[in-house]
């Protein structure tokens, strides 16, 4: 999935405005520019035309997004960013800043119409090395972010 989708569908279940996306990433000690917000939710450039925004963006993205979400551990030092940014690596990245357990996650997929196993998802958050290793697919980013939204929104 594009990077800037991810943090458009971020922006949607949060119903946070640029400034709030500004600030998530200032939590994670990225200095975003105006610009750089701008373009990301720009609709007036045709989507053939639209640079995707990088890898490195979106991972301190979501690195604020658990900050913003569940708060600075003084306790723990801040991991290294790691690019680049997968859909399984949104996908835990996710389930840590919303504090959603395994079967939330099966949950929010199911609610939307996707059929799935709960060991089918425990295959998600496997480490890539793992022999019961499952890549996120886009179609299954874009479920859990449909179900998250709902969830989230009370829509």
């Amino acid at each position: 999935m594009r990077n800037d989708d991810i943090i458009q569908s971020i922006r949607y279940i949060l119903d946070a405005g640029e400034g709030e996306i500004a600030n998530i990433l200032k939590l994670a000690d990225y200095q975003p520019k105006r610009e750089e917000i701008s373009y990301i939710f720009d609709d007036s450039i045709p989507e053939d035309q639209k640079v995707d925004t990088t890898h490195e963006l979106t991972a301190y993205f979501l690195d604020g997004l658990i900050y913003y979400k569940r708060g600075k551990s003084d306790k723990h030092p801040p991991r290294p960013i790691r690019t680049p940014v997968t859909n399984n690596m949104v996908l835990k990245k996710l389930r840590v800043a919303f504090k959603l357990r395994d079967d939330d996650i099966l949950d929010i997929l199911r609610s939307t119409g996707f059929s799935i196993s709960k060991s089918e998802v425990n295959a998600l958050f496997q480490k890539e090395k793992h022999s019961n290793y499952m890549k996120a697919g886009d179609q299954v980013l874009r479920y859990f972010f449909k179900g998250l939204a709902s969830r989230v929104r009370k829509d």
